[in-house]
């Protein structure tokens, strides 16, 4: 875990701090200095694209991005799923059946699809990222958390609560959604990763982030297209990737085991 949170880290930093090391602007563009290697000779240190812009920078601002989007869409997907779920799972009965069969409905529609209509409906708009992947993120949260609910309903601080007549809404969100922390921590790093995934690939489609501004799953379209000449085009961006999504689940997993280790008797 601790390997796992520092690599992240590091990444986090190295792309806040990154950009203020080269003397280039993202959107710079220099038709002499196209499909350089990369080299510390011109401050390329990731080289340059088709257009000649520094690509030590634009991979800096795409992690940005990437993660801001993740991170985002991971909190609409975990106040949406913590509450519904926490609700469906202690009011129960027909609510719960009737809510439940909700989610179950979501569950069968093709939701990429329904984030790519949403795209080209609101014109790709940047903040409608962050809704959308969020909006497809919450439904497996909401069954977790409802399935967590219905055996801490029946624990004697809840029965004590309603017998003194504590509302529902407060016994739901001060007593049974902090009883929710460790599941909802675990799930919630490993949700950052499939939003992460679903954004790239709205951006590898060209769906998602548009120019001049860049993700990772843009830069790596774009390195798909330059695959031969260029391949650090592709490379970096695509490394890059791979170790977040790596060290996210890593993370993910460590959290698990932790938590699971503090409930053993």
């Amino acid at each position: 875990m601790k390997k796992s949170g520092g690599i992240l880290l590091f990444i986090l930093v190295l792309a806040i701090v990154g950009p203020w090391l080269s003397p280039h602007e993202y959107q710079d563009t220099n038709f002499g200095e196209i499909f350089n290697a990369p080299s510390f000779a011109g401050m390329h240190f990731f080289g340059t694209d088709d257009l000649g812009r520094d690509l030590f920078v634009r991979t800096m601002l795409g992690i940005r991005i990437t993660l801001l989007v993740a991170v985002v869409a991971s909190v609409v997907s975990l106040l949406i799923g913590v509450t519904y779920g926490a609700v469906a799972g202690y009011v129960g009965g027909r609510v719960d059946a009737v809510m439940m069969r909700f989610v179950d409905t979501l569950y069968a529609l093709p939701f990429i699809f329904f984030v790519i209509l949403l795209m080209v409906a609101f014109e790709r708009n940047f903040l409608l990222i962050f809704i959308a992947i969020g909006a497809i993120n919450w439904l497996d949260m909401a069954r977790i958390v409802r399935g967590q609910t219905l055996s801490l309903r029946e624990r004697e601080f809840v029965d004590a609560a309603r017998l003194t007549g504590v509302s529902t809404a407060r016994i739901i969100f001060r007593h049974i959604a902090p009883n929710l922390l460790g599941i909802v921590v675990v799930y919630v790093t490993l949700t950052i990763p499939q939003a992460i995934l679903v954004e790239s690939f709205l951006s590898f489609l060209g769906l998602g982030i548009q120019e001049p501004q860049t993700s990772l799953g843009s830069l790596v379209d774009g390195g798909v297209n330059q695959m031969e000449g260029a391949a650090w085009m592709l490379l970096i961006p695509a490394a890059l990737l791979a170790l977040i999504l790596m060290c996210c689940n890593f993370l993910g997993d460590a959290l698990r085991d932790f938590f699971d280790a503090r409930k053993a008797p």
